[in-house]
């Protein structure tokens, strides 16, 4: 028979002295009522064990031990005849937790955010949680300026002691900001400060840029914002006096009042360097952008420490401390400066540590490491290092950390770490005009086969234009000093009659290519191919151009052709993939070398250069010359012509349409001796697609010429249209549309081009 009952942790703490438990030894303790937990893990929390003596302090501690793991919402402990029952009854397991009505978060986020907070499938079910979770999730939509948002949690008891959890929410509409006030402005407009606020009034745009969506954490940076636009220009004791924010009744509309207090224009009088310069002073002295005489501008301040910091890091001093201390004079509304210098204890690099490389091997991107081990370490270097393994395309992400080595002073570690992307490409190429209807063309390429490095591709075209087999590899580090070595091999069948050029030519041959690096950024390449051409030429009176009657009559129907090229690149590219600053030149020479059938040469030469205009908005511009002529007396092949119009080109306009025409058969395009394109496109990310999809209008301009059809008589085709690049999870998309603005009679359209394609 049960002689004593101790029930509830709150009556345990308030025993009376006559309802005290008389101490005993425990001969054995029973577990009741647990279904999940582990008796093992009962009893560890357990104060007592057989053969011990219980008393009522350790009774009331192991009641309370018990409550606090959260694993119970009842526990009891009994005695019978010298047994300890502990009586447990388990708070139900999570089973499930659903959402309806979510369209603002993605469910995936927000049930990893609920698990942080400690409500998850298959954890304890504790209400207490579950308010907190239900809390953070109004926060949430508190901070997305949806005000008006509700969230009704249903608990619905399952079988063996488990429990669903759905939210239903109502999101309701986002509150829109009516109105925004800058109280304390004197030296600026405020529709000028308006303009550089993230947070505005409704506009056109609206509906896109979601500019007029209120949010706490987009409001604290409009803040920063503004204090750098006064600091920028002059207002060192600018600051925020107060930020209201009110809501009207119907949490619809959003007003927001912010007062500042600008306080006086500072011009500098002085920048001085003082401390450890381990530099000629005049070192320094070129790397600080802010000057006497100047409006104070926290910008060129900041660029003027960090350049300095940059120097020191060139020559070793991996934690060099650079700050500028201001001395003000508010009478004459002058500050002057003091640059401070420690540039620490030189530091070298212990060891080079590559992670993440799941399928590329090390020698890969170690060998595109500037920064060597052993070596001083070198800010430039490290910065070089991450760019070039950027370059290779090899990779989604490149990370480059440099923390100190524990326990030294003196040391670093240059840590590595990459994310592998695809490297294989098949792509698809599709496009419509008039005259070919749909034109289907497509490739298969490994850049990285087999995790080496080497580039290995064979091209496919079904066009009905120029058809196409080809093959090309390419070792990047044919030495160990980067040369670079490749072949080529192709059977090229060109077929434009279908756009009024009255010949066919079949195209086989091969070559082989060095490349060698000049610096870090430079490279020249020498190749040489061998190449034989078989023209023929349709009846005269399917529209041939004399030309070509003359050429076949001249050289025959087959000829052989060695053709030596010499190219020079610079690539001072960000990046690869996505390019917001620097660019690629090229320049190339090729001479059809003379002893053969046929001797010629061609020029060529691109620069494109990427301009980041804001934080999200890039200017890409783009032009490509070219000239060619015939050597010995000869005159160039027609069919080694320049062509221009179509992707890549001047979009909107036909493939290989524009320049002179057949005087005799007007729709007979022949391509010319010179071209000159220009490009120019202004690139935007797509708001919730992260880098993945850039879009933005573009400007394409150009033509091909001859001695009689010449620049100055025909000018320049102009297109402008809109285009799309979109990293999709199938592979990489692009679209463009293009309409002419200066197209001739005689001109060949095709406005709506795109490019598709999967990476394996």
């Amino acid at each position: 028979m049960k002689k004593n009952l101790l029930a509830g942790l709150m009556a345990t703490f308030f025993f009376s002295s006559a309802a005290a438990m008389e101490p005993f030894t425990v001969k054995d303790i029973r577990l009741e009522g647990i279904q999940r937990v582990e008796a093992g893990t009962v009893f560890s929390y357990l104060p007592v064990k057989v053969g011990d003596t219980m008393t009522d302090e350790k009774a009331a501690q192991a009641i309370k031990t018990l409550f606090a793991t959260g694993f119970f919402k009842d526990v009891r402990i009994e005695v019978d005849n010298g047994v300890v029952i502990v009586v447990l009854a388990e708070r139900p397991a999570i089973a499930q937790i659903d959402f309806v009505g979510l369209k603002e978060f993605d469910q995936d986020q927000l049930i990893k955010g609920l698990k942080e907070v400690g409500v998850a499938v298959s954890r304890t079910f504790d209400r207490a949680t579950l308010e907190k979770a239900e809390q953070e999730l109004k926060r949430q939509y508190l901070s997305r300026g949806r005000y008006a948002a509700t969230i009704t949690t249903t608990i619905t008891p399952l079988d063996r002691n488990r429990v669903a959890i759905n939210f239903n929410v109502d999101e309701g509409e986002t509150a829109k900001i009516k109105q925004i006030n800058i109280v304390g402005v004197q030296a600026f407009r405020e529709k000028d400060l308006l303009a550089v606020l993230q947070q505005k009034t409704p506009t056109w745009i609206s509906w896109y840029t979601k500019s007029d969506q209120y949010s706490k954490q987009k409001l604290s940076a409009d803040l920063e914002t503004l204090r750098s636009y006064y600091l920028d220009r002059g207002y060192l004791e600018f600051s925020v006096e107060s930020t209201q924010v009110s809501i009207t009744p119907d949490k619809k509309e959003i007003y927001i009042t912010i007062s500042i207090n600008e306080g006086e224009r500072y011009l500098v009088s002085s920048v001085k360097l003082a401390g450890d310069l381990t530099l000629p002073e005049e070192e320094f002295r070129k790397a600080v952008k802010i000057k006497p005489g100047e409006v104070f501008s926290r910008e060129k301040l900041n660029e003027s420490t960090k350049a300095i910091s940059d120097k020191l890091g060139a020559q070793g001093y991996a934690f060099a401390n650079v700050n500028a201390a201001p001395e003000l004079d508010k009478e004459k509304r002058q500050v002057a400066f003091t640059i401070f210098v420690d540039p620490g204890k030189r530091t070298y690099v212990r060891r080079v540590n590559v992670t993440g490389n799941t399928k590329t091997r090390d020698e890969v991107i170690r060998q595109e490491m500037r920064q060597m081990e052993g070596a001083w370490y070198d800010a430039d270097r490290v910065a070089a290092s991450r760019e070039r393994i950027d370059r290779t395309n090899y990779f989604a992400e490149v990370n480059v950390e440099t923390p100190p080595v524990p326990g030294t002073i003196d040391q670093v570690d240059v840590n590595v770490n990459v994310v592998e992307k695809s490297t294989g490409n098949i792509s698809i190429g599709a496009g419509y005009s008039s005259a070919e209807k749909v034109i289907l063309s497509g490739s298969i390429s490994q850049s990285n086969i087999f995790g080496s490095g080497k580039f290995l591709s064979l091209q496919v075209n079904t066009g009905k234009l120029n058809r196409t087999l080809g093959i090309n590899y390419t070792n990047p580090y044919f030495t160990v000093d980067g040369i670079s070595q490749g072949f080529d091999l192709y059977h090229r069948k060109l077929n434009p009659t279908s756009l009024g050029y009255a010949f066919e030519s079949t195209s086989t041959g091969g070559g082989i290519r060095f490349g060698f690096p000049i610096d870090e950024k430079e490279s020249l390449n020498f190749g040489l191919a061998i190449d034989q051409t078989t023209i023929d030429i349709t009846p005269i009176t399917i529209a041939t151009p004399i030309q070509y009657i003359q050429f076949q009559a001249e050289h025959g129907d087959s000829n052989i052709t060695l053709p030596a090229t010499v190219s020079w690149t610079r690539d001072t590219r960000n990046s690869a993939i996505y390019t917001t600053s620097g660019g690629v030149q090229k320049a190339a020479v090729e001479v059809a070398v003379p002893g053969v059938d046929l001797t010629f040469y061609r020029l060529t030469y691109q620069n494109q250069h990427y301009f980041s205009l804001t934080k999200d908005l890039v200017l890409m511009v783009n032009a490509e010359l070219g000239y060619a002529d015939g050597l010995q007396g000869q005159t160039l092949p027609f069919y080694k012509n320049f062509y221009a119009g179509g992707v890549g080109s001047v979009r909107g306009y036909d493939t290989a349409s524009l320049g002179p025409v057949d005087p005799l058969y007007p729709d007979t395009r022949l391509g010319g001796t010179r071209k000159a394109v220009f490009n120019a496109e202004l690139l935007m990310p797509f708001p919730g697609f992260d880098k993945a999809l850039r879009l933005g209008p573009f400007f394409d301009a150009g033509n091909v010429y001859t001695d009689k059809y010449t620049f100055a008589d025909e000018g320049l085709r102009m297109s402008v249209g809109l285009t799309a690049a979109w990293i999709s999870p199938l592979g990489p998309l692009k679209f463009s549309y293009g309409q002419p603005i200066n197209e001739q009679s005689n001109d060949k359209l095709q406005k709506f081009q795109f490019q598709m394609g999967t990476t394996f």
